[in-house]
């Protein structure tokens, strides 16, 4: 067996193991743990078939952005375990009903009838200078760069729709006034009581 081969089957062992215990996890920041594990035993597959810039995307955008934001959701909404395991058990059928089309579609879809060896051909090797970014790269802004661009226009669109639906109720928004903060008053904002001793009042 070549060193290629073996580390293959070690990243496949702990992309998989890493998912499992992620789903069977009951700690979130666990499980969140978990899945920065997993996706860090995909990029490594990707870099064994010569995919680095998924690989490097996967590793910048996934464990960079996305999970450092779970974690941050997480632990700031605190929520109770009791209420977490009833809404597992709730949601538990359908669930399962779900991962089990995926798991038949995907049997479907990713066959040995479909990507077997003698449908596929094996992927060709390629040289120490073979970059797989710049052919990628070739291909998004010369044959795909119509769809390339429609795809950041529809991103632009979502954003400025994110961005109206949060600031569409600003009737009851406090707002920060700049101007009355610097020409503020301690007579606009202290106020002076005189109050009687306790000791007065005995007498």
């Amino acid at each position: 067996m070549e060193f290629e081969q073996i580390l293959f089957y070690v990243f496949s062992f702990w992309f998989v193991a890493s998912s499992l215990a992620m789903i069977f996890s009951r700690n979130a920041a666990k499980a969140v743990l978990f899945l920065i594990l997993s996706f860090f035993s995909a990029a490594s597959i990707w870099i064994l078939l010569e995919a680095e810039f998924l690989a490097i995307t996967l590793i910048l955008v996934y464990v960079g952005a996305v999970m450092v934001l779970f974690l941050f959701v997480i632990k700031m909404l605190n929520i109770d375990k009791s209420t977490l395991r009833a809404k597992f058990a709730g949601y538990l059928p359908l669930g399962l009903m779900v991962a089990a089309v995926i798991i038949a579609e995907m049997v479907l879809v990713l066959g040995s009838a479909q990507f077997g060896l003698d449908v596929v051909a094996a992927p060709v090797r390629h040289g120490a200078d073979y970059s797989n970014i710049t052919v990628l790269a070739m291909q998004l802004y010369t044959t795909y760069v119509y769809p390339f661009e429609l795809a950041a226009v529809l991103l632009l669109i979502a954003i400025i729709a994110a961005i109206t639906l949060v600031h569409r109720n600003e009737i009851n928004r406090k707002k920060q006034s700049i101007p009355e903060q610097v020409n503020v008053q301690a007579k606009d904002r202290v106020r002076l009581v005189s109050i009687a001793s306790p000791n007065k009042e005995k007498k």
